[in-house]
């Protein structure tokens, strides 16, 4: 009798520690793919490019009421038989996964005869959202800067007509615009390459509403001519000149690569690591170039910060075994990377373009 109590005991004693066992298990599971899942989230990755076929000469804004981003685009045939897009608008909630959603324009501006809308720069100003563009063709003798305005990032944006000409501001190849506020001043930033005397690039006030420029003749010169796609960021005591130098446009042969210098006046004088003024011809500190993978890396956005605190930019490159579409224009890909800042310089891992997975912005 005893011993057949014992065992009943015994055995109701191994069911109650295998239950809990069994339990344990199961919530330690439970947990350790609770773990998993939030690593998932936080660790995103992506891999380059970002979108594709084409977004040259990338814009970017963020909608403060949705928290989606925008991109915008110089216009582009992408040789899908749907024709030149006039300027094409991009939607993203993470930097990483884009959507086309239109265009800003549904004809081109009629202060010029001819030519196409280039390198949008799109802001959010006094509650409207600015556009300043390029009106320029090929080799043309007086581009100029126009602004267009729209009550919401999607558009559509209604043209305000040109800002200046090369002419008028005696600024050869007066293309590339940028905005940069400043102590509620604003400022108007552009230029390109240029070996005339008068060339490089250069910055000028705007109005309140940033709609006119008040006096041409207040202009000053930022960079040489050999530079051009300026952007200005400001960060803790520097403000940083980013910009382009080399080939854009040449497929397989572009050679368009990033330098920067930097300043502790928005005016400048603009100076890179070695101590050489931006203002004199061959100077810049190398930020970002191509690769095996990526050519013609180039014109990048502003610097967008995560909210993890880490910045990134976009900008534009080309994969040299499929430089062009159908119609032989440049298949300028959109492309992302974080910068990285040593010792108050931005830096670029590698200094080039990444062609593996890398972990994504972090954005709610």
């Amino acid at each position: 009798m005893l011993q057949s109590m014992l065992l009943r005991y015994f055995t109701v004693v191994v069911l109650i520690l295998n239950l809990l066992n069994s339990c344990g298990s199961s919530t330690g599971s439970v947990q350790q793919a609770a773990r998993i899942g939030q690593s998932s989230v936080q660790n995103k990755t992506y891999i380059n490019p970002v979108f594709e076929p084409i977004l040259a000469d990338p814009t970017v804004v963020r909608n403060p009421q949705n928290k989606l981003f925008y991109a915008y685009g110089t216009a582009d045939n992408w040789g899908d038989g749907k024709g030149q897009r006039l300027v094409s608008i991009l939607q993203s909630k993470d930097l990483v996964h884009w959507t086309w959603i239109g265009t800003a324009f549904s004809t081109k501006p009629d202060w010029k005869p001819q030519g196409g809308i280039w390198a949008p720069d799109v802001v959010l100003l006094n509650g409207r959202y600015l556009m300043y563009y390029a009106y320029s063709t090929w080799g043309d003798p007086n581009p100029g800067i126009g602004v267009a305005i729209a009550d919401k990032p999607e558009g559509p944006f209604v043209d305000r007509g040109k800002l200046f000409d090369s002419k008028a501001i005696n600024v050869p190849n007066s293309i590339d615009p940028y905005f940069f506020r400043e102590k509620e001043h604003n400022y108007l930033f552009w230029g390109s390459f240029s070996d005339a005397v008068t060339q490089g690039t250069y910055g000028v006030p705007l109005n309140a509403d940033g709609t006119q420029i008040p006096d041409l003749d207040k202009k000053f010169k930022v960079a040489a001519g050999d530079f051009e796609a300026v952007v200005i960021h400001k960060r803790k005591d520097y403000y940083y000149f980013i910009g382009s130098k080399g080939s854009c446009c040449e497929g397989e042969k572009s050679s368009y690569h990033v330098l920067v210098g930097r300043s502790k006046n928005l005016k400048g004088p603009y100076l890179d690591q070695e101590g050489r003024d931006l203002t004199q011809r061959g100077s810049g500190t190398l930020l970002l170039r191509g690769n095996e993978r990526f050519v013609g890396t180039g014109h990048t956005s502003r610097v967008i910060s995560d909210e993890q605190g880490n910045d990134w930019l976009l900008y534009h490159a080309m994969d040299p075994k499929q430089p062009r579409v159908s119609t032989g224009g440049n298949r300028r890909m959109l492309l992302l990377d974080r910068v990285i800042w040593k010792e108050d310089w931005p830096t670029i891992e590698g200094a080039t373009s990444s062609a593996t997975e890398k972990v994504a912005p972090i954005f709610k």
